[in-house]
């Protein structure tokens, strides 16, 4: 760890010493035990079987001694000024226990026992208890309902949980992980540690009741040996903290690699229940952290794959994959799989085709995917020369050689070709070797794990891995991309819901195009103002209480004549008194027919912990039919709406499509912008929802518009 004091600041305490937490030079276990399997029992044996150096003191109700060890009865029998305690009491025992810890002017206290805010509103509330004696006397507290942690560096297990000696290479890379569950901490740390990598810290945080995390990503970031952090939470319960610790993360060339359930409804409830988190929005909070490059993964294989892969390889570049195989099969599964999953492969420039033809005899086609066949039977250095090429050309930016395994001398061969130049590679080179849980050569596994390259036995899943390397690196570039600079001068006038007609000035004052309009209060209003506007024209009612008109009658379209118009606005209002009774409309907004176009969506919201999004997606009724939009933070340019356009489902209707133009998709991404800008520069704006936005063959107008303000 480096020199500098391990702190970290809770939104409503003042700094906090984690340094006596996490590298403590006494520890105080409340409730040994001797047995090893006991939960006292195991902390001990784990701190013994590391050799800690560091002062120990036992306190057990029951016993005079432990291992050679005296005990006193009480926490008020200890020693002052103990770095750290380890309670292992029951619950209800908990906060009795830690005012005895403040009173011996303890620093920091682990708690194992469960049954706080998991536990439903009665654990809530004693954990809220926990949390504030614990800040308000200054106390670094790690849970509740947590495993602990073990610092490898420093040879400090503070869990139950067996841990293996390891020791640590002199200098490395290595991998800290922070995972709320400590069962997901303990699977990363076993993941890690059977590739070959170095473990720094394992962190489990459990309920975080006061340090969370987040303050934990903000230490382990000074560690330069750290080259990663694998992360898994279920909640973050500090957003700002967290995107500044991530800031500074990646600054230093520290990814953070996140696994965070949740996107479900079922996942929300079972994370609640696991450690008490209240799950805020899963696709906002995913939309916030990919824009600050966090590293987003779905599954634990990925957490593992791809934390591997970073924790060689931190800071990718970005471009399409390579891929070299001696499979005709695995070369066709690979086009499917990776339009599956949006992994693009690469396109060979002339030159790289012809240095790779150069390789092979002239009936060996080449493309990428690269099946060499048979050639890697003469000639095993193939494999390390053709992926060496590949990763010659700009626009490729990792390699991936899988192959069937073949007789161990074979895998020798291979293992001798690839692993020179993996180790002078500065993009991620992958290896893979198809055939599931078939032994491999021993030398040729002990060769691959000294080398450190990603290694695999399964072609799909080091493509997902790709995939989502490749979406890394991408947010990584574009985290140095000029942020829009604000120049809003619209203000959105009034409180609550605001009427579309008020909206749509609103609009008009950004430089969103409107149709042409005018307010009518009476039938005699609205033929005047059709007659100045021209037929056929659009009624729709105004009220800051109907954000839906067209459910109630509130719209009527395409009215040719006076003769309609008078007709039409009787059933209008006909149609809201029946299903508003005794509601005043603001008046009636007569406005002009646009032209036939795409209806897309357009529109923006503030979420309390992760502040404004904006969505862009195919409008009308069928945002809630097919749920075909993209989101992106407020702050966002015309470029990155664009290429965000392009990954809708219903992308190709923005092309040239069925006899019909190509759409303004820069029309679509101005207004994205435009909103964009108008939810940074006024707080008081909790929602805004153009829809339709109609889009032509040049420009894009705003049919409706509904402001929402707080």
């Amino acid at each position: 760890m480096a020199e500098a004091a391990l702190s970290a600041v809770h939104p409503s305490t003042p700094i906090l010493d984690l340094d006596r937490l996490l590298r403590p030079r006494s520890i105080a276990i409340v409730g040994a035990q001797p047995e090893p399997t006991s939960i006292g029992g195991g902390v001990l044996g784990n701190l013994e079987a590391f050799h800690y150096a560091g002062e120990i003191h036992l306190v057990s109700r029951s016993r005079d001694e432990i291992r050679g060890r005296p005990c006193v009865k009480s926490i008020a029998e200890l020693p002052r000024d103990i770095d750290v305690a380890v309670l292992i009491v029951p619950q209800a025992a908990i906060l009795d226990s830690v005012r005895a810890c403040v009173e011996r002017g303890i620093g920091a206290v682990v708690v194992f026992a469960s049954g706080f805010a998991e536990a439903g509103d009665e654990g809530r509330q004693q954990q809220d208890e926990l949390a504030e004696l614990c800040r308000d006397s200054g106390i670094a507290l790690l849970g509740p309902n947590c495993m602990g942690y073990t610092n490898y560096p420093d040879g400090i297990p503070l869990t139950f949980e067996p841990v293996d000696v390891r020791p640590l290479a002199a200098a490395g890379k290595r991998v800290a992980v922070v995972a709320q569950s400590g069962a997901t901490a303990a699977n990363i740390r076993f993941a890690m540690h059977a590739r070959g990598i170095d473990v720094s810290y394992v962190i489990a945080t459990g309920n975080e009741a006061t340090l969370g995390a987040e303050h934990f990503i903000d230490v382990l970031i000074h560690d330069p040996q750290n080259a990663a952090i694998g992360c898994y939470v279920e909640q973050i319960r500090n957003p700002g903290l967290f995107l500044d610790a991530a800031r500074r993360a990646r600054a230093k060339g520290i990814p953070i690699v996140l696994l965070h359930p949740g996107s479900s409804a079922r996942g929300r409830a079972a994370a609640q229940s696991h450690t008490g988190a209240l799950a805020g929005d899963h696709a906002v909070m995913e939309t916030i952290l990919r824009n600050e490059a966090i590293a987003l993964v779905e599954t634990t294989d990925e957490l593992f794959d791809v934390l591997a892969i970073l924790s060689r390889f931190p800071t990718p570049v970005p471009g399409k994959a390579g891929v070299v195989t001696n499979s005709g099969a695995i070369r066709g599964l690979c086009f499917d799989f990776c339009e599956r999953i949006g992994l693009d492969l690469a396109t060979l420039s002339p030159e790289i085709e012809a240095e790779m033809q150069a390789l092979v005899p002239p009936y060996v086609h080449v493309d990428n995917p690269f099946d060499i066949g048979t050639v890697g039977f003469a000639n095993p250095a193939i494999y390390g020369t053709s992926v060496a090429v590949l990763l010659k050309q700009a626009d490729i930016g990792m390699a991936l050689l899988s192959y069937a395994g073949g007789s161990p001398k074979m895998q020798i061969a291979k293992s001798d070709a690839i692993i020179p130049v993996y180790a002078a590679a500065t993009k991620p080179v992958i290896l893979n070797i198809v055939g599931d849980d078939y032994p491999l050569d021993e030398k040729f596994m002990a060769d691959v794990r000294a080398s450190g390259i990603p290694f695999f036995r399964s072609p799909e899943r080091a493509l997902r891995a790709m995939a989502a390397i490749s979406a890394y690196a991408d947010a990584l570039a574009a985290t140095g991309e000029p942020k829009p600079l604000l120049s809003v001068e619209a203000i959105v006038p009034g409180s609550g819901v605001i009427p579309e007609y008020a909206g749509k000035r609103v609009l008009a004052d950004l430089g969103i195009a409107v149709p042409r309009g005018e307010m009518a209060r009476s039938v005699e209003d609205a033929v005047g103002a059709a007659a100045r506007i021209g037929y056929p024209v659009v009624i729709k009612a105004q009220a800051a209480a109907l954000a839906h008109k067209s459910d109630v009658g509130g719209v009527i379209i395409n009215i040719a004549d006076e003769k309609a118009l008078r007709s039409a606005w009787d059933r209008l209002h006909a149609g809201v008194s029946a299903a508003k009774p005794g509601l005043a409309l603001d008046g009636v907004l007569i406005e002009e027919m646009a032209q036939p176009g795409l209806e897309m969506v357009v529109g923006a919201r503030r979420d309390p912990q992760w502040g404004p999004v904006v969505l862009v997606g195919l409008g009308g009724v069928w945002i809630e039919a097919i749920r075909d939009a993209r989101l992106l933070p407020a702050a966002t340019t015309r470029e990155r709406v664009i290429a965000e356009l392009g990954k809708l489902k219903a992308a190709s209707l923005l092309g040239p499509f069925r006899g019909q133009p190509a759409r303004d998709v820069g029309a679509i991404a101005d207004v994205v912008v435009k909103l964009g800008q108008l939810m940074l520069s006024d707080p008081s704006i909790s929602e805004v929802d153009i829809n339709p936005l109609m889009v032509g063959a040049e420009g894009a107008v705003a049919l409706d518009a509904l402001f929402v303000k707080d």
